[in-house]
């Protein structure tokens, strides 16, 4: 059974479709990378698994759960976390308060320090700034702050939305580094993502969005050599 399963979904905003029935599945262990132009529904998509969004139609599934009518807190607590576009950090906050506040559903209050050390392993950098105020980071540290504050709330699967963004080309690798990483420690990475080429050159599998509906999927090996694939998304 897939980890994460959206069958038929259905979003709108106000008047406008924009999903228009779409289904695809996450199993356990895989980076998953969805790709399309700006508006084609990517963080749309995001946003609903994560209950930000409401569905019209239509059933997303986590581990047999259905997640359409569950409160966003709680998908929070069931294992998923979200990375979103723009980072979303708490700018007046220092670097060590926004990882803490990743954990804020946790129960296991006793291994919290621990992850944060984990998490410093992992992105040195924030263990160098850990009591800067998270807003004076530059774009990639802030970037891997959202990512490690992610990483705080144990999570089975996280969803990224466009996390190399903005970034320069030296941070951007580093990002992908990372969620290569991310998934080797057992973390299923479900990604959204502008820099096609980059996505797919990590992804296990990957889906094209096109106005709301999925024009493409199939390994992101076959993809990334698919002619239509070069021509719209890879600058080919």
């Amino acid at each position: 059974m897939a980890m994460l399963e959206i069958k038929d979904l259905y979003v709108n905003y106000g008047m406008i479709a924009a999903l228009k029935g779409i289904s695809f599945e996450v199993n356990e262990g895989e980076v998953i990378a969805l790709i399309g132009a700006n508006g084609a529904g990517k963080t749309t998509t995001l946003h609903t698994i994560t209950g930000l969004l409401h569905a019209k139609s239509g059933s997303i599934t986590f581990n047999g759960v259905e997640l359409t009518k569950t409160p966003a807190h709680k998908i929070v607590e069931m294992g998923i976390a979200h990375v979103p576009e723009g980072r979303r950090i708490f700018q007046n906050l220092t670097v060590l308060d926004n990882l803490k506040l990743g954990a804020f559903t946790r129960k296991d209050k006793e291994n919290i320090s621990k992850d944060i050390e984990m998490v410093y392993e992992r992105f040195p950098r924030l263990a160098e700034r850990k009591t800067q105020i998270a807003g004076t980071l530059s774009g990639g540290e802030q970037q891997m702050l959202a990512m490690g504050r992610a990483l705080m709330s144990k999570p089975k699967i996280i969803v990224m939305d466009e996390p190399s963004m903005g970034l320069s080309p030296i941070f951007v690798s580093n990002i992908f580094d990372i969620i290569q990483t991310i998934r080797e420690t057992g973390t299923t990475v479900l990604l959204v993502e502008q820099n096609a080429k980059k996505a797919l050159s990590i992804a296990d599998r990957a889906y094209v969005l096109e106005t709301g509906k999925i024009s493409l999927s199939g390994k992101a090996s076959d993809l990334i050599n698919d002619a239509s694939v070069k021509k719209a998304y890879l600058g080919e």
